[in-house]
């Protein structure tokens, strides 16, 4: 495998990890190890990196923030076609500390269903492990008020069976796109994740599992004029009771398009339904991505999160085979 890939993956394993939320974030389009396992592989380019990091809900309690940060490649192993990758999320929520630590490996498989590679279809899966603990001492128990307040020297009368939990994860999903035009595409796809629902209970219970999650999503690019595009984006999840619809748009200007460099800036509004409204704003940068988000709460918390939700960045850099040539310039004699 080419060093410049084993290099940037060696950079990716070697980030420490910060503390961490559940593993959401509000722009998802630029998660896709966190979207579809499909998507794995799904760039211009032949190496990707990418990195994400979450904060919110600081003003109601210990804020919950996470990081994550992978990396992909296009034709692994020389295989046309065959896409594969890793990730690594890690979270810690709330006065419990709850941490999630969850380490993936990717593969993808895409084949074009057309001559002219307008139409793509693409099937990828998550194999890898997750350890998740819990710390008890920041937690608070009834029996530890006395009638008059609060004793934290005082037994919590409380058995804990355990503090942490270890397993495996299985994830899958399909992905379609149709791109007759640079900026021209329309795509979607749909995921499955905790497909074996592992066990959850730290009493050992083994009726208590993680629900399955079900992804479906779609997105698109429309040019609008010589250098705005449109690029809308819906999403609906669904884990156990608990569902989410995200929609919204980007708008983008690109300010140059020539000899291989690209520069382009974004400005987009999206809307999880009953819970959320945000604005993000982004920046191609030739092989750089940057994109940032704030959401405003609009849910039941309001009143204690002061409408305030969560902040959100993205890091992505592509890697391409090659520089673009550039043509010479032939001064030709004029007897030719």
């Amino acid at each position: 495998m080419h060093i410049s890939f084993l290099a940037g993956v060696f950079f990716v394993l070697i980030i420490r990890p910060v503390l961490g939320q559940d593993m959401h974030f509000s722009q998802f389009y630029y998660t896709p190890m966190n979207l579809n396992p499909a998507i794995t592989g799904q760039f211009d380019g032949k190496y990707r990196y990418m990195a994400d990091y979450r904060s919110q809900w600081s003003s109601v309690t210990v804020p919950y923030r996470t990081l994550g940060i992978h990396a992909d490649a296009r034709n692994i192993a020389g295989t046309k076609g065959a896409n594969g990758g890793l990730s690594l999320f890690h979270d810690k929520t709330g006065d419990s500390r709850f941490t999630t630590t969850a380490f993936n490996l990717a593969g993808s498989y895409h084949r074009y269903l057309n001559k002219d590679s307008t139409y793509t279809l693409s099937a990828g899966t998550h194999l890898g492990v997750t350890n998740r603990t819990i710390d008890y001492t920041g937690l608070e128990f009834d029996a530890q008020y006395n009638g008059v307040f609060y004793d934290n020297s005082a037994p919590s009368n409380e058995t804990f069976t355990r503090s942490g939990r270890f397993y495996a994860n299985l994830n899958a999903g399909v992905y379609f796109s149709y791109q007759p035009a640079k900026r021209k595409k329309i795509a979607g796809g749909f995921s499955l994740y905790n497909i074996t629902g592992p066990k959850q209970s730290f009493y050992d219970d083994p009726a208590i599992r993680l629900n399955r999650r079900l992804a479906i999503h779609a997105d698109g690019i429309f040019k609008i004029q010589e250098r705005f595009d449109v690029l809308p984006a819906v999403l609906y999840r669904k884990q156990g009771a608990f569902q989410e619809f995200i929609s919204g748009a980007y708008v983008r200007y690109i300010v140059l398009d020539v000899s291989g460099l690209y520069r382009a800036v974004y400005l987009g509004g999206w809307v999880r339904t009953r819970d959320a409204g945000y604005i993000s704003v982004g920046l191609d940068y030739d092989s750089w991505t940057f994109g940032i988000s704030y959401d405003v709460n609009v849910s039941g918390l309001r009143p204690a999160s002061n409408s305030q939700g969560g902040f959100e960045v993205h890091l992505i850099r592509i890697l391409r085979n090659s520089r673009p040539l550039r043509t010479p310039y032939i001064i030709c004699p004029d007897y030719i």
